[in-house]
């Protein structure tokens, strides 16, 4: 049952984990937020971005804020599935019999960085099918679970770049989150200078460990969700689907495919963690129309009116987010939609 205390205790520990972020991560506020929500709430997480703007910087420094073992695995179009999960290898006894030993894969971990994902073929990027949902992998008819936490945080380049493979749709809805990260600010670029010409190594220590961070999750899965705020959330996932009777006009004319229950599983998950973040017992309806937008932009399917008008997916969760907050009588503040404008132009 959630108390005051732990719920003071699940603040003062994600003041800590943030507090050690930022020792190597400046600027990018949102995305640190919205990762470290992800990680408690357990889910992985899709960065996209050019080079050289920090993503690759901020798992490594993650895996060393939550103590876990981390697995780096850079994906080249090269890549094999069995390079990424692992395979059977024949070795012989002391008597001279040969037998099969599995060799495991540099998925075998807790935290996996599959570094710019969308350069691997589609065959390998689906390796990670079974190990994101069920958190097992199977080789060779045989299945073995995966060390818990299991997280699988990748990098992505824009898909517009050159050798790139945009994700299968089954891929990018077992991404809890899909978050775009911006170039800096030019305060932001100059702190970045700064602290990388006295050091290129990470300094931030360890602020949680497994355990801990297992059980942050248990606490968040026990905060409750009124009704009213459930059928919001519910709401909006439903409005993305252009073919249900809860359809938003939005979706009808932008959008050939919306969000599968995953998208409602997702949403409610990491509203649950949002609202412990504010140290609040409930989810709120600002909590769910946050996180719609990087719940979302990832597994909506735009439609041709939508390419060809440049309309893009988080322009179109803003209207589908308004106009479900209009049916509902939902009164949402204009904060919730401030970190988003950037991307509707995008």
């Amino acid at each position: 049952m959630v108390t005051e205390e732990s719920i003071q205790q699940f603040s003062a520990q994600c003041a800590r984990i943030f507090e050690e972020t930022r020792k190597d991560m400046i600027g990018q506020e949102d995305v640190v937020r919205n990762t470290i929500i992800a990680l408690i709430a357990g889910g992985n997480v899709l960065l996209e971005g050019v080079p050289g703007v920090g993503k690759t910087r901020l798992v490594r420094t993650l895996s060393r804020v939550f103590d876990l073992p981390f697995s780096r695995i850079q994906f080249t179009p090269d890549l094999m599935p069995a390079d990424v999960t692992g395979t059977n290898i024949i070795t012989k006894d002391e008597n001279g019999k040969s037998t099969f030993r599995f060799e495991p894969g540099p998925i075998f971990a807790n935290l996996i960085l599959a570094d710019e994902i969308n350069r691997a073929t589609p065959k390998t990027q689906s390796a990670l099918l079974e190990a994101m949902q069920e958190h097992t992998v199977t080789v060779m008819g045989v299945s073995r679970k995966m060390k818990e936490p299991f997280f699988v945080l990748a990098t992505q380049n824009p898909v517009e770049q050159d050798g790139t493979y945009p994700l299968p749709e089954a891929q990018m809805d077992r991404f809890m989150f899909k978050l775009v990260v911006d170039n800096p600010s030019l305060e932001d670029l100059k702190g970045i200078v700064t602290m990388t010409q006295k050091t290129m190594g990470e300094v931030a220590n360890a602020a949680c460990n497994a355990q801990q961070l297992l059980e942050m999750r248990e606490t968040a899965n026990q905060i409750p969700v009124a009704d009213e705020v459930l059928d919001f959330a519910m709401m909006i996932i439903a409005a993305t689907q252009p073919d249900s009777a809860h359809a938003s006009e939005a979706a009808k004319s932008y959008i050939r495919l919306g969000s599968s229950p995953r998208g409602g599983q997702a949403l409610i998950s990491a509203a649950k963690v949002l609202a412990l973040m504010n140290g609040r017992f409930n989810v709120s309806y600002s909590d769910v129309a946050s996180l719609a937008f990087p719940v979302l932009r990832h597994r909506l399917k735009m439609n041709f009116e939508a390419i060809a008008e440049c309309v893009s997916p988080d322009s179109v969760i803003r209207m589908i987010v308004e106009e479900v907050a209009k049916r509902c009588k939902v009164h949402l503040d204009a904060s919730v939609f401030q970190n988003v404008i950037r991307g509707e132009s995008k």
